[in-house]
């Protein structure tokens, strides 16, 4: 897979392993590394930064991130539609940005538009050893 070819070598630096990572995305988004750093100054913990690519109409399927996983998300462009565990599903537009607390479950992450692009930036505080930074929900 293209994504794991990418992330693999981006991920390795920090511990880390891409498996999981790019199974709750589905066929419409891309999923880019930007930036990927253990935290010198809090022993165990990396920063991961990634691009989300959302094409219109695009979304992940429902998932959840690393158990450790604190995460902080910016629109970068367009409006993305989330919903976090029972909070209501919101719109985000382009300036606007949410988190997730760790453990959290994330059922809708999409674009909300069906004619323009979407761009969200995630940024991982996560435990530098752990795995799987996305799961799928059964």
């Amino acid at each position: 897979m293209k994504l794991k070819r990418i992330l693999l070598p981006l991920l390795a630096a920090t511990g880390m392993a891409a498996a999981g990572l790019a199974a709750a995305h589905g066929s419409g988004e891309t999923v880019k590394p930007n930036f990927s750093h253990t935290i010198p100054n809090i022993p165990g913990k990396s920063l991961i930064a990634l691009e989300v690519l959302y094409p219109p109409g695009s979304a992940s399927l429902p998932h959840r991130h690393a158990k450790s996983a604190f995460i902080y998300a910016y629109v970068v462009s367009g409006s993305i539609a989330s919903k976090v565990n029972d909070g209501p599903e919101r719109i985000y537009k382009a300036g606007q940005s949410f988190y997730e607390e760790p453990g959290s479950s994330h059922p809708v992450s999409r674009n909300a538009s069906k004619t323009q692009p979407a761009k969200l930036l995630a940024v991982f505080v996560v435990d530098s050893d752990d795995k799987e930074l996305t799961t799928n929900d059964k």
